[in-house]
């Protein structure tokens, strides 16, 4: 016949070891002495090893009782780890959240997809930090960031990264800028106009401003294209509305400005050309289990942005071209 040891043996070696005492032990597991006495004996008969030296004045663990505790405090803790994924699984997700996201993704796509989920989720608590540099999530103790590019320097271990949306840094200009000054038709003719430069994320590890890197689809390495222009800022907004004033071209997310490409406000310039790297990641610091309000959170956002809801099912058709010119249409 198998011997086989089960939990409730685990918890007694692990009360005889803390205690020293048969009689502790028994109180501690909420059974009489003489259960525990029996019990042992036959655990160490099965096991043909003794585990526990018994004196009258104290009972100590032998190198095999040693050895067998070490191993059932680490099952003893499996069984308590299963036992809590479990009971959260069953239970409300519930308990804080803290997040740091990019500052313009946050505010425009990010805030009401967490207001959405805390609704939802009730008993969770969300606090998000709007930054335009990463914080060091694991001294500063948060859960995770929300991001538009990966972390510098991270190691695979350390982190965990997934894509929440694709994305793509496209150029755009107001077609009164267009009208004015031309429209680029290769990279290199950017040196010749006015580019609107966005001075975010200066933390380190950040691109040169002044520099943009541009790859069409195909190509295998980004083109390096050197940039200027009269106006810059930090602020991606006032970026934003000098393009639409139309004082030049800007390298932007297309979640920030599909909707003024639907509208015609704005145009796409060189349309075969992009800056790579710009998906939006979810970041955490590594730990052995996630949290199901975490894990909760992450496949909400996945499910809540993979569609890049900031994109339009269709570009609407200029009323110029819409509109039939004289003698323009023909006779069949």
């Amino acid at each position: 016949m198998e011997s086989t040891t089960d939990r409730p043996d685990l918890e007694m070696a692990m009360a005889i070891r803390l205690h020293g005492s048969l009689a502790l032990a028994a109180r501690q597991l909420g059974v009489t002495p003489s259960a525990i006495t029996r019990r042992l004996a036959a655990l160490e008969a099965r096991l043909g090893v003794r585990l526990f030296q018994r004196t009258t004045r104290r009972v100590s663990a032998t190198a095999e009782g040693e050895a067998f505790c070490e191993r059932a405090a680490a099952l003893l803790q499996g069984f308590a780890a299963l036992e809590g994924e479990l009971l959260e699984r069953r239970a409300e997700a519930s308990g804080p959240i803290r997040l740091v996201a990019t500052l313009g993704f946050g505010r425009r796509w990010l805030g009401p997809e967490l207001a959405a989920f805390q609704t939802a989720h009730p008993g969770v608590q969300i606090e998000v930090q709007l930054s335009e540099s990463l914080h060091d999530l694991a001294v500063e103790g948060f859960d995770g960031a929300i991001w538009l590019w990966d972390a510098p320097g991270r190691h695979a271990g350390e982190w965990v990264s997934r894509r929440l949306a694709p994305n793509q840094r496209v150029l755009v200009a107001a077609p009164a800028y267009l009208a004015r000054r031309g429209t680029p038709r290769t990279p290199d003719d950017l040196a010749g106009h006015d580019c609107l430069v966005v001075r975010e994320n200066t933390g380190p590890g950040g691109q040169r401003f002044d520099h943009w890197r541009l790859r069409r689809s195909g190509d295998e390495a980004p083109r390096h294209v050197a940039v200027e222009g009269p106006l810059q800022s930090n602020s991606g907004e006032l970026v934003r509305d000098w393009c639409l004033a139309g004082h030049g071209i800007m390298l932007r997310s297309l979640w920030d400005v599909a909707p003024l490409l639907a509208s015609g406000e704005l145009v796409r310039v060189l349309p075969a050309w992009s800056m790579p790297e710009a998906d939006i990641l979810w970041l955490a610091p590594w730990r052995p289990r996630t949290p199901r309000r975490i894990a909760l959170l992450v496949d909400h956002l996945v499910r809540s942005f993979k569609g890049q809801p900031w994109k339009p099912l269709a570009a609407p058709t200029p009323v110029s071209a819409a509109r039939a010119r004289p003698g323009s249409h023909r006779t069949r």
